[in-house]
């Protein structure tokens, strides 16, 4: 071999056991992003879509909303679950979509919670809905976080839809009398309910419903006083399939499964809370109802199992491609 050549050879071996001996070059350490996909989940129910949304998540205070209950019991309760203060609580808002139209049940805070919440319309849009499509909104009660979510900027964030919540509910919170002998702390609730609702009002899309009326096919609106006035929930049914939308039935659900006479400070009436959450957890499970919760960790569907004299929270099993049940 000629001498160049030799001398070449034995520069580039170097030059290779050189670079094998020096460590990879490093990148850029990759940004923590520090946000969740969509918040939506879809499941069939029969013939019916179901689409979970979600408005966010924001610090439930246990240690100064729940009653009836003491302070170590829940603080123990959450432990046992892995949580402890300040637990982030969900709030669920539920779509069906039946073939026929599209309902809408609870809102979600809008802008009343600040930012940790008020992303439902977002979530809608990402689950390939737009609000316009919505052909009525109704809710299980009048609380902000149930609310605040039907109005955009002062006007109607579903201009094609009715709203409709039950007439018991309605004449509470728009009753400036009941506002006066409301405690303190209520008084913004009356104020954002009257807010939300007023461009439905004005437009004559604001039709309160009866106690136990259908009010779509497939929909029906069941009373279940005590968080509220006028609180309902809603059985949706389909091919012998039944979900169960609570709403305000369950708060916490580490606490209030294993002890269901816990209350929180923003019923209506405690003990009426109580005989319709003990009612609803025991129908629940006896019938192994699908449930919507819209407090219970996004999507907030599952089952109630009976564990003796507790409860237990099952979720549904994540299906990719949701299939007809």
């Amino acid at each position: 071999m000629p001498p160049f050549r030799q001398h070449t050879t034995a520069l580039l071996v170097a030059c290779a056991l050189f670079a094998g001996a020096m460590p990879s070059p490093a990148f850029a350490a990759a940004p923590q992003v520090r946000t969740q996909g969509p918040g939506f989940y879809r499941m069939m129910l029969g013939e019916f879509e179901i689409t979970a949304l979600l408005d966010g998540t924001h610090p439930f205070p246990v240690d100064t909303v729940m009653t009836d209950i003491s302070q170590a019991t829940a603080l123990g309760d959450l432990a046992r679950d892995d949580l402890k203060l300040p637990v982030q609580g969900s709030i669920n808002a539920f779509l069906v979509n039946t073939g026929t139209s599209l309902i809408l049940v609870d809102t979600g805070a809008g802008v009343l919670y600040g930012d940790c919440c008020g992303k439902m319309l977002a979530n809608l849009r990402a689950a390939g809905y737009r609000p316009e499509q919505v052909d009525q909104v109704v809710l299980t009660h009048l609380h902000k976080d149930h609310v605040g979510g039907v109005i955009l900027e002062g006007k109607m964030a579903f201009p094609n839809a009715v709203l409709r919540v039950n007439r018991v509910d309605a004449d509470y919170w728009f009753s400036a009398a009941s506002k006066a002998k409301a405690p303190a702390f209520l008084s913004s609730f009356f104020d954002s309910a009257i807010a939300a609702t007023a461009p439905y009002v004005a437009a004559e899309r604001f039709k309160p419903f009866a106690d136990n009326e259908q009010v779509a096919p497939g929909i029906r609106a069941n009373t279940a006083r005590g968080h509220t006035e006028g609180h309902s929930t809603f059985t949706v049914t389909s091919r012998g399939q039944t979900l169960l939308l609570w709403g305000d039935i369950v708060h916490v659900a580490s606490i209030q499964l294993q002890h269901p006479d816990a209350t929180v400070k923003y019923d209506s009436d405690a003990q009426a809370a109580k005989a319709s959450r003990h009612a609803l957890l025991d129908r629940a499970a006896s019938e192994h109802l699908f449930v919507g919760a819209a407090h219970i960790g996004f999507p907030g569907l599952g089952h109630i199992r009976k564990n003796g004299a507790t409860y237990d929270w099952v979720p549904v099993n994540y299906e990719a491609v949701p299939a007809v049940h």
